[in-house]
């Protein structure tokens, strides 16, 4: 089974481009590292915001791909035929009959 939730993972999530962002990200980064005045705080906020933004966006990402793969499992056990109780049920009555008969 672990084998194949990696294979449908492998299939339906395509990791999102993110460079720009981490890009960003190294850039305040760098002008952040050697000193932290009023200007460098507002830099170091402004990391802390793209990061936030970055981990939205993965999520996002993480949820679709879930989704993905969830309607993919649906479709699977689907072509399999779907479990009803009702007609176990009424397959049973109708073997009852047939055999009161």
């Amino acid at each position: 089974m672990n084998d194949y939730m990696r294979a449908l993972h492998q299939r339906f999530y395509h990791e999102p481009d993110f460079r720009e962002l981490e890009e960003d990200i190294e850039s305040t980064r760098r002008e952040v590292r050697d000193c932290l005045d009023k200007l460098q705080r507002r830099r170091l906020m402004h990391l802390v915001d793209t990061q936030n933004l970055l981990r939205e966006e993965t999520s996002l990402a993480s949820f679709t791909a879930g989704f993905k793969l969830a309607w993919g499992l649906s479709k699977e056990l689907e072509a399999d035929g779907l479990y009803s109780f009702d007609e176990e049920e009424t397959e049973r009555a109708c073997r009852q009959m047939r055999e009161e008969e």
